[in-house]
């Protein structure tokens, strides 16, 4: 066997056996804001998959723009990963959002109206760090999300209220809701949007840490 096909065969065999994490970053679409914790879960022996995806502005986002982030997390798991294997997925803010959408849950719009999304039925564990929810209050909307779901809140989180994530309750998935004490929104982030800073009073190193091993170890 010549040094390309054992240097196929290896990449392929690391490829099939590795488990699958996508991870799914908030409205500012950038991955690398989020290092802390991708390289935490890569140093644990996960391969993890995390597409950019376009800016969304919560203020004039549309329907369209969100489908596109469900749309970016299916082509970057067929284009990345075997087909064939189970997928964890790792969401931040309305990245929990388009996780859920891959888990089965059925958004609906402002104007009354359900937001046609896909599912994966690749998606078997759900991480997310303050999710956006207020899409899935309508009657039925998570009654298909049955992939075991970890929810972080911020106590201190001022964009999704760490009181929402409740909602997520009504599912039939297993579920786990953690809160952590003066953490706000943009604490789960490694690097933050311009202009913000950590909550006051909180050792944000040290609480990216612990959330990062935490959440390997949810993964595992």
């Amino acid at each position: 066997m010549d040094r390309q096909a054992r240097s196929q065969l290896g990449e392929y065999a690391l490829h099939v056996t590795t488990p699958t994490v996508l991870f799914a970053p908030g409205a500012g679409g950038d991955p690398a804001r989020y290092s802390a914790l991708t390289d935490t879960i890569r140093d644990a022996g996960f391969h993890v998959i995390a597409p950019q995806s376009e800016r969304l502005d919560p203020r004039t986002v549309t329907t369209a723009q969100l489908q596109a982030r469900v749309y970016d997390l299916h082509r970057a798991l067929a284009e990345r990963s075997d087909i064939d294997s189970d997928v964890s997925v790792v969401g931040h803010s309305v990245g929990g959002w388009a996780a859920l959408c891959l888990a089965g849950a059925q958004p609906w719009g402002k104007d009354g109206q359900p937001i046609e999304v896909r599912a994966n039925l690749r998606v078997a564990r759900l991480v997310l760090l303050a999710p956006t929810v207020g899409w899935f209050a309508a009657p039925g909307a998570l009654e298909r999300v049955v992939a075991p779901m970890h929810i972080h809140v911020g106590s201190a989180d001022a964009v999704t209220p760490p009181q929402t994530a409740s909602l997520l309750l009504s599912a039939p998935a297993q579920t786990s809701l953690y809160e952590h004490a003066n953490v706000g929104h943009f604490d789960f982030m490694t690097i933050m949007p311009p202009g913000v800073v950590p909550t006051p009073g909180l050792d944000h190193a040290a609480f990216l840490r612990e959330l990062a091993h935490t959440v390997a170890g949810q993964l595992a």
